[in-house]
């Protein structure tokens, strides 16, 4: 902006300085001609002058001699005249004169002029003027008079210092002026300049002045409600666009949007922490290039080709697992009825299919758990009542087939209730500083028989004599004995289950190692689930429940602890529980 003004005001001065010199030219040319033409008659008045007083005294006259030389010295000029063949008759003046060149000059060129005329004599700084004059009508010579122009040029010097003197002052005055003015005008053009960049560049809280109340102030103004209206809608802006990508961002389900042309916009964290991929992966792409799945990609094209909402349950392979997706996918349509694209929401259902499956698992497992002994008291029962209460023998046996069936029923039962109560929300555990070995070794008395009963090796191996963890004494007996008697059932005729109990610098470490039939891998994280059995034929034998490590890990979570599994088939496994000591739990 600063230009602009520089090259305003260098056209300003241009114009004012074309303007002056002009009219200065102007004004000396005429004052000049002025004055050339107030000299030439001056000397044509005075010739004339001479000639009367030639015509009224006469050349010869005494005293004629000392009257032109005082009249010549009062008009500062030369007087010389001729007669009519070029001879000098008299001459008086301040300066000597070269009358040949001047009579040469009339004899040539004005013989015959009746009327005044001008000698030009080359290489001479004179103004010379003639005239011829008369007696009875006769012509009898020439009266020259010839004045230096030295006075001219004085007064043109003159001329010309006043006019160069006044249109320098006007000059100087006119760019204060111009210098003042622009100032004025500029400035706050500048500055609404200024700040238009600066609401160009996406800073609205650029401000202009407002000291005038005329055009440019009007100006001013304006730009500063254009820009406070900009800001007001740029922080409304930001505002919607921060909550828009706060939602987008933190929603819970995938998110994906697809323009009308089929490249991908948008990509929420959701989504690419679901399908572990990065942004670049996606954006600015085209969605048969992106999607990996064909069962997104048809979904896709068939809501391009439809222009109608779809839903759809998937289920996709992601590295190592499936999981199930509820996709909805949707036209974005604009106004008029413009197509914009497709917004596309991946709702992860794996956890409810887990759910829903484990519900059914348990429906069918939990039904077919009573099913089974109650089937068989009902059969016993029957069978005495037909007939067998007369065979002492058998009487006892049905009898004792059902008390085990019963005594079943009444640990699947109990085992039920356990888990239904270590679930609940208000579950409390009678939590204090309990001494881990003698937990262990009350628990390996109970299970000592079980394992003679096998001929499987029983062993404790305790590291410290004073380990205290901080939990329910009860619940922590209820977790040994259930992975100890799984160690049991799960472990052959001559085998080894040994517990390790294990001090840490935070923790207390139990482990329960047997030599048993291991776990498949794949089934490690299922053996927590309820009902679930890795063998089903020999747990169902040993009389298990299928809810014996389902409630071991609810207790242990109980307890603020961890417990780990490492197994190998054919080899064994190793059950891992680590709980805090003498921490009190929140």
């Amino acid at each position: 902006m600063n230009r602009f003004r520089s090259r305003l005001i260098f056209a300003l001065i241009t114009l004012i300085i074309a303007v002056l010199i002009g009219l200065g030219l102007l004004l000396g040319q005429i004052f000049g001609s002025y004055y050339m033409n107030s000299f030439q008659e001056r000397i044509k008045e005075e010739a004339k002058i001479t000639e009367l007083f030639i015509q009224e005294k006469g050349l010869t006259s005494p005293n004629f001699d000392s009257f032109l030389k005082n009249y010549s010295e009062t008009i500062k000029s030369h007087i010389t005249i001729y007669d009519r063949n070029g001879n000098v008759l008299k001459d008086a003046g301040p300066f000597q004169q070269d009358h040949d060149a001047i009579a040469k000059e009339i004899l040539i060129k004005h013989r015959n002029s009746n009327k005044g005329f001008k000698l030009s004599i080359e290489e001479e700084n004179l103004y010379i003027y003639g005239l011829p004059y008369y007696e009875n009508d006769v012509k009898q010579g020439y009266i020259i008079l010839s004045s230096t122009e030295n006075s001219l040029k004085k007064i043109n010097q003159q001329i010309w210092g006043l006019l160069i003197a006044s249109l320098g002052l006007a000059l100087l005055v006119i760019l204060l002026l111009a210098l003042r003015i622009t100032s004025r005008y500029t400035k706050p053009i500048e500055s609404a300049t200024n700040v238009a960049m600066e609401l160009a560049k996406g800073n609205y809280k650029a401000r202009t002045y407002e000291d005038h109340l005329d055009e440019t102030g009007m100006l001013s103004q304006s730009i500063n409600v254009l820009a406070r209206n900009l800001q007001d809608m740029n922080r409304a802006q930001e505002m919607q666009q921060d909550r828009l990508q706060t939602l987008i961002e933190n929603m819970g389900s995938g998110l994906i949007l697809i323009d009308g042309r089929g490249y991908i916009n948008l990509v929420n964290r959701a989504y690419k922490e679901l399908f572990n991929i990065e942004s670049t992966d996606f954006l600015y792409k085209l969605y048969y290039e992106a999607f990996q799945h064909k069962e997104i990609v048809d979904l896709v094209e068939h809501i391009f080709m439809t222009e109608i909402k779809a839903r759809k349950q998937l289920h996709l392979p992601l590295k190592i697992e499936r999981r199930h997706f509820e996709v909805y996918g949707a036209p974005i349509i604009g106004t008029n009825d413009e197509w914009k694209g497709i917004v596309l929401v991946f709702h992860d259902i794996t956890e409810l299919k887990k759910l829903e499956q484990m519900r059914k698992d348990f429906v069918a497992n939990v039904s077919h758990e009573l099913k089974t002994p109650i089937t068989s008291i009902k059969g016993f029962t029957e069978t005495l009542l037909d007939g067998a209460l007369e065979d002492r023998q058998t009487l006892e046996y049905f009898l004792s087939i059902i008390l085990k069936e019963s005594d079943r029923l009444q640990t699947l039962i109990q085992d039920l209730l356990d888990l239904s109560k270590i679930e609940q929300q208000g579950f409390k555990l009678n939590l204090q500083n309990c001494n881990a070995k003698e937990i262990l070794e009350e628990v390996i008395i109970i299970l000592r028989s079980k394992a003679v009963e096998k001929e499987i090796e029983l062993s404790l191996h305790v590291n410290s004599d004073e380990l205290y963890v901080f939990g329910d004494v009860y619940r922590l007996k209820q977790i040994f004995i259930n992975l100890i008697s799984n160690a049991l059932n799960y472990t052959p005729k001559g085998g080894k289950v040994q517990v390790f109990l294990k001090d840490g610098e935070s923790h207390a470490a139990f482990i329960v190692s047997d030599t048993g039939i291991g776990i498949e891998k794949e089934e490690i994280p299922r053996i927590f689930e309820r009902f679930y059995r890795v063998d089903k034929a020999r747990s169902r034998n040993s009389g298990g429940t299928g809810l014996g490590l389902a409630i071991v890990k609810h207790l242990v979570e109980a307890h603020k602890g961890q417990i780990f599994v490492n197994s190998t088939v054919g080899e064994g496994t190793t059950f891992t529980v680590k709980l805090k000591k003498n921490h009190h739990l929140e």
